[in-house]
């Protein structure tokens, strides 16, 4: 079933491409070995934005500065993970949930001082 609000053709049209490190935790194997997880860099596409005004004043992760952006990915983010966009490094803070009504995902990133 399609939804209301289908917006993967427009974030095809305007995508950015931006890079999000998965980091995966060790693990400990039966004979008592630790074996050290890794970190993976993925690319990935979507549509970047700087916070609207409103953004800024009502987000309820608390307030956030004009550095930091709005993501729209047909992928998925989770809390906490790191993306880097043009040189610039942000954490994923929260996540709008809209998809009963959309075919998208919406982040918030806060910017990160290198």
């Amino acid at each position: 079933m399609s939804k209301p609000f289908e917006f993967a053709d427009f974030i095809n049209e305007f995508k950015v491409s931006f890079t999000f490190t998965k980091v995966e935790e060790g693990s400990w194997q039966s004979n008592g070995d630790y074996i050290p997880g890794g970190a993976t860099t993925v690319q990935m596409e979507g549509i970047i934005l700087p916070l609207t005004e409103d953004d800024l004043r009502y987000s309820e992760a608390g307030s956030y500065s004009v550095k930091d952006k709005k993501i729209y990915t047909t992928d998925t983010l989770e809390n906490g993970q790191v993306i880097e966009y043009k040189g610039d490094t942000y954490t994923i803070q929260s996540f709008k949930d809209y998809s009963e009504y959309a075919d998208v995902y919406i982040y918030l990133a806060r910017w990160r001082e290198k």
